[in-house]
């Protein structure tokens, strides 16, 4: 179709307000895409028109989203309202996890139908349950490896998986696949992994929890804590028997070097590793640990950071921190770095 034909089309389908009007254009089973009618005729042999959806290039290699999704999957802020649930208040025991449908929009901007989600740090299983989502909500699903050494967090993830696959079962709704939970240390697990077997490796690490703080000398104390396996001193029985257990931040910088190092050799070349990571604020000082993530993963493994993505929690709780004489940040974002693989290109 011409220029001319393109236009005389488009002003055969203007409003009373001289816009373009694209439901009347669709009634007449026109393609629109961005105000345009769209030939199809005239698209490229590695294009494919999807209704609703915009026009698909084959040559994607990044995920399965058309140009028009694409453009709004690039937003370096994701304010998405992502409401508590999936069985919210049981994962909730867990204060690190994420909200599983997060997880299913960012596997589908970085990995394509059928492709291996790796999380290592799983937790009670958000990034499994989003790669199980993607099959019901329109980007196909997507296998998953979670390796987590606490036992109940697993055990979280089994009984979420049960219950809200009883609950969709009850609406008629087809169930979420179970994925693959690995029990164990995610430094001796990864090692059974082969190499290049993953498309994309999403993750929530384990924080530093700060120099000076001590580990209680509780054995309940420690068994109680909501954080994560890290925060609890990697287990609860080694942090009670360790009673006093801290690590730098140059070490916890070191350990998650050295282990995503070896994480990166299990995703395949060009693949995506995406990290959550929050920063803090502790004694008047603000820690930017995602800089100082992003740039010890960049010098002690094979990746480069491509980019970093802003979650902005508007359920997040607000307090009164510092008033009336500092300024303190009340925390409702956090990063995610998005990180490539080295190319054997």
């Amino acid at each position: 179709m011409g220029e001319d034909e393109r236009h005389r089309q488009s002003r055969l389908f203007t409003d009373d307000d001289g816009g373009f009007d694209a439901d009347r254009a669709r009634d007449e089973s026109l393609p629109v895409e961005d105000g345009e009618v769209i030939d199809t005729t005239d698209l490229a042999d590695h294009q494919t028109y999807l209704e609703g959806r915009g026009i698909y290039d084959e040559r994607n290699r990044v995920n399965d989203l058309t140009g028009r999704e694409w453009k709004f999957a690039t937003k370096s802020v994701i304010a998405d309202r992502y409401p508590p649930d999936v069985q919210h208040d049981l994962r909730s025991e867990h204060g690190g996890q994420k909200p599983p449908r997060l997880c299913a929009d960012l596997i589908g901007r970085f990995s394509k139908a059928g492709d291996t989600v790796l999380d290592p740090f799983a937790g009670v299983g958000g990034t499994l349950l989003g790669a199980s989502f993607c099959e019901h909500e329109g980007t196909g699903r997507r296998e998953a490896i979670g390796f987590e050494r606490t036992e109940r967090w697993i055990e979280i993830y089994e009984t979420v998986l049960e219950r809200e696959n009883a609950e969709r079962r009850a609406r008629g709704e087809a169930p979420l696949a179970r994925q693959e939970m690995r029990h164990g240390d995610c430094a001796e697990l990864i090692e059974e992994l082969p190499a290049n077997s993953a498309d994309l490796l999403l993750t929530d690490v384990p924080y530093w929890h700060m120099d000076e703080l001590e580990q209680t000398r509780n054995r309940r104390a420690v068994r109680e804590s909501k954080l994560g396996s890290f925060e609890a001193g990697d287990d609860a029985e080694s942090a009670a028997d360790e009673n006093e257990r801290t690590q730098t931040k140059a070490e916890w910088l070191a350990d998650m070097a050295e282990k995503f190092d070896r994480f990166a050799d299990a995703v395949v070349p060009g693949g995506h590793v995406v990290v959550f990571i929050g920063d803090m604020y502790r004694e008047q000082s603000y820690e930017f640990l995602s800089a100082e993530l992003a740039r010890a993963l960049e010098d002690g493994a094979p990746v480069t950071l491509a980019a970093n993505l802003i979650w902005y929690d508007p359920l997040k709780d607000l307090h009164v921190y510092g008033y009336p004489f500092s300024f303190v940040p009340s925390m409702v974002h956090q990063n995610v770095l998005v990180f490539r693989t080295d190319s054997d290109e």
